[in-house]
């Protein structure tokens, strides 16, 4: 089988329709899930002619690995939704272009900062195909000055070194960036085993160089770390899967930068695991998420799943 991540081998691929016509392009809107808003440095939203822009994993005909990442227009105030980019990566240890995803996009000085997830070639561990793949399961780094939000990117990553002591830590992934007072703070997700998972916070003056500040190892199927000012406070939101312990299933939990839960994010949980990710707009705040509806129903099968939600406070 030919290896569909070999760039000399996508650079040669043609397409020839039948005569009586066709269509032909980039595939991979089955769904959208991973939702987050692209933001400056210090958090806030950033605005295009009054839209607001959102990365998205969009789901393709399969598993993680046909998945890539997207990138949205939203009107705030219609909610209309437009697709305007697409993102891939290249790794910095193995050769190949992957639709890695779980992405965060900052502007950061005139540029852009790009922390994603390489799910791009993930497999279900304990198969023969996924035995490598808890190593392997990361968060990477890219810095671009190119326009990411249109048209079709390719970007080099670094490695992305997210501390984890003591957390017996076997992947990290969902990687969520701000920068405040000089530091940058990094959310993201530690796992255990698979599926065994909990929210982290790491900070530091430089992104090579973090600590980690605190871990919610209390839970075991958390994700989607997001960090969040609210007045003058940083607080670090979450997603309590429906797999969780008792008393941690189905909701927001909002937690301060030690990683101590203070309250709870007053929103409707849908299905699956859907992300908070919110954004102060014209007085209200704006919730963009997603559910678990699969595309196919049970054909294509898991993986294939994302209608986009989204919310507003009254």
């Amino acid at each position: 089988m030919p290896d569909v991540r070999d760039e000399a081998l996508l650079e040669g691929l043609e397409v020839e329709l039948p005569s009586w016509g066709g269509a032909a392009g980039p595939f991979g809107q089955l769904g959208l899930r991973d939702v987050r808003f692209v933001t400056a440095e210090d958090g806030t939203p950033v605005r295009d002619g009054g839209l607001l822009w959102l990365t998205a994993t969009s789901a393709g005909p399969g598993f993680f690995d046909t998945a890539h990442t997207s990138v949205w227009s939203l009107d705030p105030t219609t909610y209309d939704l437009a697709h305007a980019a697409d993102l891939f990566f290249r790794r910095p240890d193995r050769p190949g272009v992957f639709g890695d995803h779980a992405t965060h996009l900052v502007r950061s000085e005139g540029g852009w900062l790009v922390a994603t997830s390489t799910w791009g070639d993930f497999e279900v561990p304990g198969t023969r195909a996924g035995r490598r793949t808890p190593a392997g399961l990361r968060v990477t780094l890219s810095a671009s000055e190119a326009d990411l939000l249109r048209g079709t990117h390719v970007l080099d990553t670094r490695e992305l070194p997210l501390p984890t002591d003591g957390l017996g830590s076997v992947a990290t992934w969902d990687p969520h960036l701000l920068r405040r007072d000089g530091r940058w703070l990094v959310g993201f997700v530690s796992a255990r085993r698979f599926f065994d998972f909990h929210p982290a916070l790491a900070g530091g003056t430089s992104l090579d160089d973090l600590a980690l500040l605190g871990a919610a190892t209390d839970r075991r199927s958390t994700e989607g770390t997001t960090l969040l000012e609210v007045d003058g406070r940083v607080l670090v939101l979450a997603s309590d899967g429906r797999e969780s312990r008792r008393g941690q299933r189905a909701r927001f939990p909002v937690l301060d930068t030690t990683m101590t839960e203070v309250g709870l994010l007053d929103a409707p949980y849908p299905t699956n695991l859907p992300w908070p990710s919110l954004a102060r707009v014209d007085g209200t705040w704006l919730m963009a998420t997603f559910n678990g509806r699969r595309a196919g129903g049970e054909l294509l099968g898991y993986g294939t799943h994302g209608d986009l939600v989204v919310m507003r406070s009254g």
